[in-house]
């Protein structure tokens, strides 16, 4: 099948080169030339594991490749993803404006039948405005040629995202009930995905668009349960993780996103739940309060708070002279994002407060240095090249990003380098034991544990 993906960035990235695998003919358009090129030079403008390898392993095979000619693009694929970014808004509203130029594109190019598919996150009601801003440019061209519009939601984990697309829980597709055509190609694309288990879910265009934001919307609301729980536990004494354990291991419940820390970040989880409480807010006649989401939202960025306030409540307000290790920038292992990422917090906080920090990440240090490079060049911030590196005449250490590789640290080498006495650790993600810190004679401070 021929494919076109609009947007090489992260969803249209791994959707194409996943769809490539199976055998599909796949040409990933961006506007972005020096991304194509990044591209066409056998290199891969994000990290994610196993992408690069399977990029190189298509493209030498001759199913997929990349441009940045939106003729060649719009002729080439029957399926038109768009996958193309819907950033925040100043309002919390998503921006549709780059997946309606794409629908534009399509419209004033399409000289044959497509199905024209929201790969995008985007609010209910995009799956109209989409197939208005096409039927316009063909309306301009005095053409009436068929198309279908089609929503299909990606559930992509940064990190895990080959495995995601590749073995999917469920793969949901929106379309018009009477639109049989649409329905039979798309339920063909994704017949090599689910070959030992039927996983596809066809509904209406506007409950599609809004499985996508409810299902981020769940997620984050067991994280801030959590961590709101995680503050209570604290406070009166209980232990987040033995709670953790306790309400996970029923069924009802069960144990994912139940993991307390310093706040949830990233691409997804905070543009989405303001999305949909934007949506809810201009909904008509009358407009609809989220109460829970709006709370998620504030407890969410409250938490990003709470490692500052451990410090603050350790080493004081005034941080001057103070010299902090911090393990973790991205939000989330296995990924270079830093978008929303608690990290960011962390740092802003302690550089106002007259602190400078040495940091380290396995994947996110050129994402850094692009945010950062003001505070780099004033020597604010210092970027190494191993966790070790970070705690070279640091007051305490900050660990922010839950890596596997900061999870057996050498505990005799942490209390020799960090010049504070008793040795201090700062965990968001509660990676150790707080009775092997005991142990350790090491002042071990985490989230939701006395």
């Amino acid at each position: 099948m021929k494919i076109t993906v609009i947007g090489s960035g992260y969803v249209g990235l791994v959707s194409g080169a996943c769809l490539a695998e199976v055998g599909n003919d796949v040409l990933c358009l961006d506007v972005n030339q020096d991304k194509i090129n990044i591209l066409l030079n056998g290199e891969v403008p994000i990290y994610e594991p196993g992408l690069k390898e399977m990029i190189a392993k298509n493209v030498a095979a001759k199913r997929l490749n990349f441009t940045t000619n939106i003729d060649d693009a719009v002729n080439h694929g029957t399926i038109q993803f768009i996958a193309v970014g819907t950033p925040p808004d100043e309002d919390g509203s998503a921006d549709l404006s780059y997946v309606l130029e794409a629908a534009k594109n399509i419209g004033k190019r399409m000289s044959t039948y497509k199905v024209i598919v929201d790969k995008s996150t985007v609010p209910v009601g995009t799956g109209e405005k989409v197939k208005n801003a096409v039927l316009q440019e063909l309306q301009k061209r005095n053409q009436n040629l068929p198309f279908s519009v089609v929503s299909n939601p990606e559930f992509l984990k940064e990190g895990a995202a080959i495995n995601d697309f590749m073995k999917p829980d469920r793969i949901v597709i929106g379309v018009e009930d009477n639109d049989d055509q649409a329905k039979l190609l798309m339920q063909s694309l994704y017949a090599p995905f689910q070959r030992n288990h039927e996983r596809l879910i066809i509904t209406s265009i506007k409950s599609a668009e809004l499985i996508k934001y409810a299902a981020n919307a769940m997620l984050a609301t067991r994280i801030s349960f959590m961590n709101e729980l995680a503050n209570l536990a604290e406070a009166v004494g209980a232990d987040i993780e033995m709670v953790r354990q306790g309400i996970g291991s029923d069924s009802r419940i069960g144990y994912s996103f139940l993991y307390s820390g310093c706040g949830y970040g990233g691409s997804c989880f905070p543009k989405d739940v303001k999305a949909l409480i934007k949506t809810a807010e201009t909904c008509k006649p009358n407009k609809i309060n989220l109460r829970v989401l709006n709370a998620v939202e504030q407890a969410n960025e409250q938490q990003k708070y709470v490692l500052v306030q451990k410090i603050k409540a350790i080493f004081g307000d005034d941080l001057h002279g103070k010299h902090f290790a911090l393990w973790g920038l991205a939000f989330k292992p296995n990924t270079d994002d830093m978008r929303e990422a608690p990290s960011r917090v962390v740092i802003n906080e302690l550089l106002k407060s007259g602190a400078t920090i040495s940091a380290y990440d396995p994947a996110a240090m050129n994402e850094a240095k692009r945010i950062y490079g003001k505070e780099i060049s004033e020597q604010k911030l210092t970027l190494v090249n191993h966790q070790n590196q970070a705690l070279q005449n640091a007051t305490a250490l900050i660990i922010v990003t839950e890596w596997q590789e900061f999870r057996s640290p050498d505990f005799a080498l942490i209390k020799q380098q960090l010049t504070h006495k008793p040795t201090t650790i700062f965990d968001g993600r509660n990676l150790y034991s707080p009775q092997l810190m005991k142990s350790e004679n090491i002042n071990y401070f985490s989230i939701g544990r006395s």
